[in-house]
């Protein structure tokens, strides 16, 4: 990926499945003469594709994108293909529970939808110039962690899930059965089948109503 310079506009590459969102986003980009949109997408295959051809010097990624795939699962693909290209995320999810995951699949930055412009054009800058954006907040307990001071009491219990857990945790929420899931993250019936049982007795839960319960209230609670 070639690195912008004063003459050329720094490309932006936008991955949202809501397309009024995706609509504002790139209006406030472009709002800067710096940047450029060059190509947008709601899905995991079409992003591949696109950011391979266009090689884009940041791409904004949602974590809930087209047909329940994640934008986790994308910034992990982006670096299978080897497509070189830095990623932000910008979620409505909790900060403290996908901040580090997205750090771990390899992206270089995470902005809740609750924050300004303003916020999420400093976060630009910053993975722009090659640093790693988190808010204030958790940047502190990021390090704090690594420094072994994280007191695991106050940590969510959603954070004992593996990224694949807690996409299956969201689908289930969302009310489809296990063959649904299966098809939407591209899985054998029987991997959904081990996945429901661990996030179960990872949840310390006694039934399939209670792990459905308890995922649908998380969504309401995230306001998805």
């Amino acid at each position: 990926m070639q690195p912008p310079t004063e003459n050329r506009a720094i490309n932006v590459f936008l991955v949202e499945d809501h397309k009024m969102f995706r609509e504002w986003l790139r209006n406030m980009v472009l709002r800067d003469e710096r940047f450029a949109v060059c190509g947008e997408a709601d899905n995991i295959g079409v992003s591949l594709v696109k950011m391979k051809d266009l090689q884009p010097d940041i791409a904004i990624v949602d974590i809930t994108l087209q047909g329940g795939s994640s934008g986790l699962e994308l910034i992990k693909q982006l670096r299978a293909h080897r497509i070189a290209v830095p990623v932000l995320v910008l979620s409505m999810h909790q900060e403290e529970l996908y901040a580090e995951r997205v750090l771990q699949a390899g992206g270089k930055g995470y902005v809740s939808k609750d924050e300004t412009s303003t916020v999420l054009m400093r976060a630009m800058n910053e993975v722009l110039s090659g640093r790693v954006y988190l808010s204030e907040k958790m940047t502190a307990a990021v390090l704090s962690k690594l420094s072994g001071d994280a007191s695991p009491a106050t940590d969510s219990e959603l954070k004992a899930l593996t990224d694949r857990q807690l996409e299956v945790f969201r689908l289930i929420g969302k009310g489809y059965n296990d063959r649904e899931i299966a098809h939407q993250l591209d899985l054998q019936k029987a991997t959904v089948d081990r996945f429901r049982a661990q996030i179960k007795e990872r949840l310390r839960m006694k039934s399939a109503a209670e792990v459905y319960c308890r995922a649908a209230q998380w969504l309401q609670d995230q306001g998805e």
